[in-house]
Formats: C-alpha cells, structure tokens, sequence
C-alpha cells in the first residue's frame, strides 16, 4: 500500500480553504472537514474533497457530507496497491419505454467493473458496482406542482386551520438541468456505479464517502426554503425585465413559490394579511422583499396602500393593546356628553 501524502495547511491556507471550499461550514463543520481531509490525503485546493451541508438553515436537520470527487477516488484507490481501474467501458441497461423528460435516454442502470487483486493468491478479480437511474438522478417536482390543503384542524395558539403540502392533480416531476444530468446522462449514472463499486472493493477507505453525483438528488429534495426563494428568484429575474408581468412571491405555511400576475397582486397580499397573524406578516414581508420592491416599483400607488396594510398588520399585539389603552384613557379623561 502506497504511503498517504499529508497535507499540512499553514493558517493562511487554512483561512481561504473556509472562505471558498468550506465557505458553508460552521466551525465544528470545517474542523471535522480538515481533519478527514488530511486523514485521507486528499487536497481541498485540488477538488479532490468538497464538503457539503444539508438544511443548513434548519439546526435539527442540519448535516455535513463528505464529497470525494473522481480525482479524489482514483487517488485512494492507486494508494491501495491492490486496485486497478476499469479496463471495459460502462455497461449500460435501456428500456425503450422509460424514455422521457426525467429519463431522455431510457437508461434503467449502469454497471462499472474495477480490478481489485486478492490478497493470498495475488490474482486479479473484477468488483462489480450497480446504480439504477430512479435511485440517483436528482428527479423531483418543481415549485409550483404544490398547493396548500387544510388538514382539518387548527392551531392552539392562534386558532387559525392548519395546512399540509400536497401535491397538485397531474403534476409532472422534471430531471434538475442545473448540471450534468441532463447533458451527460451516462457520465453521471456511470460515475454512482464506479463509486458503488469503490466501497464494495475497499470498504475501510471509500464507506461513508460519497461521490458529488450520488448526492445530486438529495440536493434537489433537501435544499433549504431560503435558497429555493433565491434559486427561484434568480431564475425569473430575466423573464420579470423582459417585460413578463408576473412577480414571483412565497405564501406562508410551506411558503410555496408562486409567479403571481400583477393585476392580481394587490388583493392577493391583503387577502393573505387579513388572514395571518402579525408573526407571519413579518415573515412574510421579509421573505418577498425582493417581489414587493418590484411590485412598489411597477405600481406606486396602489404600493402605498398595501405598505401601509403591511405596516399595520406587522405591530405585535402589545403594541396595539398599548395603542387601544391609551385611546381609552383618553375617552376616560374627555368623555363625550350625550346632548
């Protein structure tokens, strides 16, 4: 087994790798990173190992995954003296049936064979590594395939009826097109097999290292409501300059995304005013800056009103208490006579 290059960092190394690779990471996040980075004798600078953070605005859900890229792989596994890469092309299973949006090529799996050489008898023997393309390709629905449903019940608290996400009759699921997955179907279905294949062969350096390919799909299912809000923002910003009148906002409960025709605007945010608490409302109105801002850019003057309605609704129920009490004791004070 060849020796493991150890890659000592000097303070200012270490400073850019957490403001560039590491950018994501808290601190316990980017010491536990280094530490398996130097472990494994993989170089950040290189690519060759990604950290990457799931619900990161979600503390209970919040989790670290390390990614080792194909370079990353390839250089564990020469180190291991016992391996040798693929000597045949991927073999690949289509089903002429599966051909579809999420699918353009019909691919049902692929299948990678590595070499890895037994230890007693120094023979060489193939290590078979399988992924199945409804198992990894980042599939999911977008945004606007949800609605909200009332469940039936309400909230102690405010007595307003709960809500549940649920799907919308005949939505239709898409293949993210943010990477590879739609350009290199193959590439990206193969890179899983060979991953799968790395761990079967050599479990002690590959188990609980992951490919970034194989965590494509978890990205599209986990990513954040806040980074979907900007995601989703980014996307329609050209479409809202090139004239299209929609603008994009979030509705309370799973604040789903929802491209909302101008003439419809205004009573749509003061119907969802009337109806929320002055929680939300703030919430609300944090969440949509960037769709307010342009709705108060378009239409000045009905953005008045509904600035004002924001206001309003967004005042804690102390503070309208303290209004209430002191109009009260200023009636106390100057009562009105009858006559």
């Amino acid at each position: 087994m060849n020796a493991i290059t150890t890659y000592t960092h000097s303070p200012r190394q270490l400073a850019l790798i957490q403001k560039t690779v590491a950018k994501d990471c808290n601190t316990d996040e980017f010491n536990l990173f280094v530490e398996v980075a130097r472990a494994k004798g993989l170089d950040p600078f290189l690519g060759q190992i990604i950290p990457m953070i799931f619900s990161k605005g979600d503390s209970n859900k919040r989790k670290m995954t390390i990614i080792i890229s194909r370079d990353g792989q390839r250089v564990i596994a020469q180190r291991c003296g016992d391996y040798r890469p693929a000597s045949k092309p991927p073999s690949y299973e289509f089903d002429a049936e599966l051909k579809s949006e999420t699918n353009p090529q019909g691919i049902v799996s692929a299948t990678v064979y590595l070499w890895k050489q037994d230890a007693k008898t120094a023979a060489w023997f193939e290590v078979a590594g399988q992924s199945y393309w409804d198992e990894f390709a980042p599939i999911s629905y977008p945004y606007d395939a949800y609605k909200m449903v009332d469940t039936g019940e309400t909230w102690e608290d405010s007595g307003k009826p709960k809500k549940k996400r649920v799907l919308r009759d005949g939505a239709t699921p898409q293949l993210d097109d943010s990477g590879n997955w739609c350009r290199m179907p193959r590439l990206m279905i193969a890179k899983c097999a060979e991953m799968q294949a790395l761990r079967a062969g050599w479990p002690e350096q590959f188990t609980g290292l992951y490919d970034e390919a194989e965590m494509d799909r978890a990205k599209v299912l986990e990513m954040a409501a806040s980074e979907i809000v900007a995601h989703e923002q980014e996307e329609n910003r050209l479409r809202l300059v090139a004239g299209n009148d929609a603008i994009t906002m979030s509705w309370g409960d799973g604040w789903a995304l929802e491209n909302v025709p101008a003439g419809e605007f205004m009573d749509r945010c003061l119907a969802f005013i009337r109806e929320s608490d002055h929680q939300t409302v703030v919430k609300w109105n944090s969440a949509n800056r960037a769709g307010l801002q342009l709705f108060w850019a378009k239409h000045p003057g009905d953005a008045l009103e509904l600035k004002k309605a924001i206001e309003k609704a967004s005042r804690a129920p102390v503070e309208i208490d303290h209004i209430a009490d002191a109009a009260r004791r200023e009636i106390a004070q100057h009562p009105v006579s009858a006559g």
